[in-house]
């Protein structure tokens, strides 16, 4: 599975709604995820001040190039957090294909209780529960263990953890004993580390705003 059909199984909540986090939180985190895969697929590359393309031959997977293709087509060259911000906003988009591609591999069940396709709700309703668990158990392990993590698997804690959604996969106790692995990990990557950055930025105003009015 892609980065970002992973985020989806955790961004579900126990009846199959999205999301559990604020919508935000979660579109950022696709737009990063899809970036994510594209490092992985040896796509592209960055460094401080650029994100460029190394290998511009398709991965011939709709979720990725898409966006490898606008990376290519860019007669400018952009840094990371740029190109996150490019890939946000195509969350809608990236977040129906992997949907629809969980769907389809029996992962999900779409239940759609909308009346007059307005008033209701889709439910994605989990049919495979063991893909889920050994996601779950492959983010507890890079935590909990001390064994050099897999990159993908530091991705997707990197997307979790920004997201806050490890609260849901561990207990407090564990969570206060994983802090320190946490802030290893999520310096590892760069694209992570643009991405909870972005949050932070994200967030900073909406804080503010509660500030004043307490």
């Amino acid at each position: 599975m892609r980065l970002a059909e992973e985020l989806l199984l955790l961004l579900r909540n126990d009846d199959g709604t999205l999301y559990r986090v604020p919508e935000w939180f979660a579109r950022y985190a696709l737009g990063s995820a899809v970036l994510m895969d594209l490092a992985l697929e040896h796509r592209i590359d960055t460094d401080a001040q650029r994100l460029f393309v190394t290998d511009s031959t398709p991965v011939g997977d709709e979720l990725l190039d898409p966006i490898l293709a606008e990376i290519m087509q860019s007669q400018q060259t952009h840094d990371a957090l740029y190109w996150l911000d490019h890939a946000t906003r195509h969350a809608d988009e990236i977040r129906d294909k992997a949907l629809s591609r969980l769907i389809d591999k029996g992962i999900l069940e779409l239940k759609d209780n909308r009346y007059l396709w307005i008033f209701g709700t889709k439910n994605y309703l989990l049919k495979e529960k063991e893909v889920e668990g050994e996601l779950i158990q492959r983010i507890r392990s890079v935590l909990i263990t001390d064994t050099i993590p897999d990159p993908k698997d530091t991705m997707i804690v990197t997307l979790a953890e920004g997201c806050g959604l490890l609260a849901y996969f561990l207990s407090g106790e564990e969570l206060t004993t994983v802090k320190p692995r946490i802030e290893l990990l999520r310096n590892i990557e760069l694209i992570g580390r643009v991405f909870l950055e972005m949050l932070n930025v994200a967030v900073q105003p909406a804080a503010g705003k509660l500030d004043e009015g307490s």
